[in-house]
C-alpha cells in the first residue's frame, strides 16, 4: 500500500504512483473532532496529535500538522496573552513590542527546544512521530523574519518601521527575529518535523514592492536559512501571490517547494517553476464554506487539471481551512483531488 511519503517522494521526483499528494490544511478542526473548546483543545500537544490523528483517518489526506496557532511563536518569545475565540484560531492579544526601545531589550532564546511554550509542541511532535513518522509528511509552520515582527509588534506597527522608519532599528529587529528563525527550524528539525513551511506574506509583492522584496525580503530569506539548508523548505506566502518572485527565489535561495496562493494562475506557476520544484496547486478554501460538492469537485478538477498539464511535480493544497467548513465539503474537495490527481486519469 502506497504511503503518503512515497507519494510526496514521488512527486518530488515528477511522477505520480496512484494520485499526487493532497495535503489539506486542518487545524482548529481538530477541537470540534475532539469536543473540545479551541482553547481546551491547544492546552495540549496530546489533543492536537490525537486530532491530527483522527482527522487524518476520518479524511484520508496526506498530511499531518504540529502547528497550533501563529501566536505560538510570539510566546516563545515572551508574549503571555493569547485571545482564544470560539470558532477560530487564536491570536496575539499583547504585543510584546510596544515602542522602540523594546526592540533593544527583545532577547532570543539559546535553545527553543527546552522552552515551556515549547514544550506541548514537542509532545505532539513526539506522538506524531512515533504513530506516523516516515510513512505521513510531518508540518512545521515558522514565520520568516521578514514576517514575524507583524505578531510581535503589530501589522500596521511594522509596516511603519519597515517603510518609514529608522534603518537601523529595523535591522536590529530583523536581525533578532532571523536569529530566533534560524533555532526555531532547528528545534523543529530536531523534533521529527519533515515539511517546514517558510511562512513569508512580506515576500510577495501582493504586500511590499517589488525593490523592497529584492533588496530586503531576498537578503533575509537567505540569512534565515542559510544555516541548516532549503531541505524539506516550502516557500508560503500567507495565500498571496508569488509568481511574480518564484524565480528569483528558486534562482538565489534555493527553494526547491512552493506554494502558490489561490489567486494564481497554476499553469503560469508551474511554468515559472519548470521542473526545478515541486509547486502546489491551491484552493481558495473560503468558498469551501458555501460551495455545493459539485461545484467543490469543479474547482478541484480545474486546479488539479491546470497543473497537472505543464509537470508532474505537482500536489494539491488548501490554505488556512476555515472553522466552519461542512465535512461533507472537506471530503468532496480530498476525493475530487485524488481522482483528477490519479496517474491513469484522462480528462474528458
Amino acid at each position: 500500500m502506497t504511503t503518503s511519503m512515497e507519494r510526496l517522494l514521488a512527486a518530488v521526483n515528477g511522477k505520480i504512483i496512484d494520485h499526487i499528494p493532497v495535503f489539506c490544511n486542518l487545524l482548529d478542526q481538530g477541537a470540534r473532532e475532539l469536543g473540545l473548546s479551541i482553547e481546551e483543545y491547544f492546552s495540549s500537544g496530546e489533543n492536537v496529535a490525537e486530532a491530527q490523528l483522527k482527522m487524518l483517518e476520518k479524511f484520508g489526506h496526506d498530511n499531518v500538522w504540529s502547528l497550533f496557532y501563529v501566536g505560538k511563536e510570539a510566546e516563545l518569545l515572551g508574549c503571555e496573552k493569547i485571545r482564544y475565540a470560539q470558532d477560530g484560531p487564536p491570536n496575539v492579544e499583547d504585543f510584546i513590542i510596544k515602542s522602540y526601545d523594546d526592540i533593544a531589550r527583545l532577547q532570543v532564546p539559546d535553545d527553543i527546544s527546552v522552552l515551556p511554550a515549547f514544550a506541548e509542541t514537542a509532545r505532539c511532535l513526539n506522538i506524531l512521530k512515533r504513530e506516523v513518522g516516515g510513512k505521513v509528511p510531518i508540518c512545521a509552520y515558522l514565520t520568516a523574519s521578514m514576517s514575524l515582527p507583524a505578531i510581535l509588534m503589530s501589522m500596521e506597527k511594522w509596516m511603519e518601521l519597515l517603510m518609514i522608519g529608522d534603518k537601523d532599528v529595523r535591522d536590529l529587529l530583523l536581525e533578532k527575529c532571523s536569529d530566533f528563525f534560524r533555532k526555531e527550524i532547528e528545534a523543529y528539525r530536531q523534533a521529527g518535523a519533515d515539511v517546514l513551511v517558510y511562512a513569508d506574506p512580506y515576500g510577495s509583492t501582493d504586500i511590499i514592492s517589488m525593490r523592497l522584496f529584492q533588496d530586503l525580503s531576498l537578503k533575509w530569506m537567505r540569512r534565515d536559512l542559510e544555516p541548516g539548508g532549503v531541505d524539506g523548505v516550502v516557500y508560503y506566502v500567507g495565500g498571496a501571490r508569488l509568481n511574480s518572485v518564484a524565480d528569483q527565489v528558486i534562482r538565489e535561495v534555493g527553494i526547491q517547494t512552493y506554494y502558490p496562493g489561490p489567486l494564481e494562475d497554476i499553469g503560469e506557476s508551474m511554468r515559472i517553476i519548470n521542473g526545478r520544484g515541486l509547486c502546489a496547486g491551491v484552493i481558495n478554501d473560503i468558498r469551501l464554506i458555501d460551495w455545493s460538492p459539485d461545484e467543490i469537485r469543479a474547482e478541484v478538477k480545474r486546479i488539479v487539471q491546470g497543473g497537472l498539464r505543464t509537470g508532474h511535480k505537482f500536489f494539491f493544497g488548501t490554505v488556512v481551512m476555515p472553522y466552519g467548513i461542512p465535512e461533507k465539503n472537506i471530503m468532496a474537495m480530498i476525493a475530487a483531488a485524488k481522482e483528477f490527481g490519479r496517474a491513469d486519469y484522462v480528462a474528458p
